[in-house]
């Protein structure tokens, strides 16, 4: 074992045991990452990748890069607008107006769910955002008129993650941004999967409480008209829809940069709040403070990754990978399949951010190298963290269910219900792989 692989794995064992020690992650990051480059400037040993290397200088030269990123603007201003749409108070109007409409489907409630999943995942981008919100304002509703509880819990947690992949996804920022990337491109390439997922989700609701009414009992007969139902419909969902027209279509069209359609994105949630009467400065404030730590957070992660990377890079670990990958006894579809599923499995121990800034840029280039389309690549990538997020047991929607849920639902009725859904998104995963059309052929149309 050559020093520079020696190194490579020390950085990698240090990062994996620190994982475990409660420690911020961010500065677990950035801490290796500073101390492996004072390592690297004081010993006395000759390394070959990097004799010409300054490791404190382009370490702190990547991190300004990674501040100034013109790309990573839109990131805040999509967070403070999932906030402020929360507060607003529609996906508890529209979860009332969505069920009554469909009261005639088997699993009216369920598609509900599904529905402002769709919107809240169009809305805020965050996938915890999603899920608590949904889970505070469905599971009541779901307890309520008797619903199947598990095949509730798994329709939340399945459509709450939903906000990873649909647009304006975080997540897809900082794929951009690392792989570099036309956020715009990623985010038309990303509408399809997520109709796809939204659509098994749904098909698979219908039929189940179709053929089972107990999982999902008649809601009762509402005293409105079909006129007034009608109403109440268009009142709930036309102004969260305008407001995710006025930003993805002004992308879609070429009206808006992402970043411009951000702060048009987060002006418009604003306002909305401001109808609904649900704005004043206490609220305002509340929502700036929880967009400055989720930013704070997201950013000290980028920072301490693009300080890790730079310095493993230093000690020629993309060099490392990049053979150990190019070496695996597989073809150039057989190589894709192990990165994906090693993606798969890092998901449970590892949030998606350190998997998006730190295997993500050492892995994927290699297998874009063998001709695979970079943005197909990354729409796949997201949906297996998707699904990585929704298994048991350590999936982290889980983990946002059972925070909001009562005690005195087990845990259990949360992994059984999630698993279908696991299953759909296997299939959802394989549908996108099997027709890269799905996800690339928007983008292409405006190029």
């Amino acid at each position: 074992m050559t020093v520079e692989v020696l190194f490579v794995v020390l950085m990698f064992a240090s990062f994996i045991f620190l994982l475990f020690s409660g420690f911020p992650v961010a500065f677990i990051l950035g801490g290796l990452g500073f101390f492996f480059a004072i390592l690297g400037e004081i010993l006395p040993i000759e390394l070959e990748s990097v004799a010409d290397f300054t490791f404190m200088g382009f370490a702190t030269d990547r991190i300004f890069s990674v501040a100034s990123s013109y790309s990573l603007v839109p990131m805040a201003m999509f967070v403070f607008m999932g906030y402020m749409l929360e507060k607003s108070g529609v996906a508890e109007r529209l979860l009332d107006s969505l069920a009554t409409a469909l009261r005639k489907i088997p699993g009216s409630l369920f598609l509900a769910i599904v529905v402002i999943g769709v919107i809240l995942a169009a809305s805020t981008g965050i996938i915890g955002a999603s899920v608590v919100l949904l889970s505070t304002v469905a599971l009541p509703a779901i307890v309520k008129h008797n619903f199947n509880i598990p095949l509730g819990l798994g329709s939340i947690a399945a459509s709450g993650c939903l906000g990873i992949l649909i647009p304006p996804s975080i997540m897809l920022i900082v794929i951009g941004d690392q792989l570099q990337l036309s956020i715009g491109d990623l985010f038309m390439a990303a509408i399809f999967p997520g109709i796809l997922l939204s659509s098994l989700y749904s098909i698979y609701l219908i039929t189940k409480t179709a053929f089972n009414h107990d999982l999902a009992p008649s809601l009762p007969q509402s005293e409105k008209s079909y006129l007034e139902l009608l109403l109440s419909l268009l009142r709930s969902i036309l102004p969260p829809g305008l407001l995710i027209l006025s930003v993805l279509g002004s992308i879609f069209f070429g009206i808006a940069s992402p970043s411009e359609a951000s702060g048009i994105g987060a002006l418009g949630a604003t306002i909305l709040a401001l109808i609904e009467k649900k704005l004043d400065f206490n609220i305002l404030k509340e929502v700036c403070l929880s967009t400055a730590k989720t930013a704070a957070f997201l950013y000290m992660l980028i920072f301490g990754a693009a300080c890790f990377s730079v310095v493993l890079r230093g000690y020629g670990g993309d060099e490392i990978i990049e053979e150990g990958l190019r070496g695996l006894p597989f073809s150039n579809t057989g190589v894709l399949l192990f990165l994906l599923l090693t993606i798969f499995l890092l998901g449970f121990i590892l949030d998606w951010m350190e998997i998006i800034l730190i295997i993500a840029p050492l892995t994927v280039p290699v297998v874009i190298d063998f001709g695979f389309d970079p943005i197909w690549i990354a729409i796949l990538i997201a949906m297996i963290l998707q699904t990585s997020f929704l298994t048991p047991p350590v999936g982290a929607a889980l983990f946002y269910i059972r925070s909001t849920s009562p005690p005195d639902i087990p845990s259990k009725h949360i992994y059984s219900g999630v698993l279908p859904f696991v299953l759909l998104q296997v299939v959802g995963v394989a549908i996108v792989w099997s027709f890269p059309e799905i996800a690339t052929w928007l983008p292409e149309q405006t190029r």
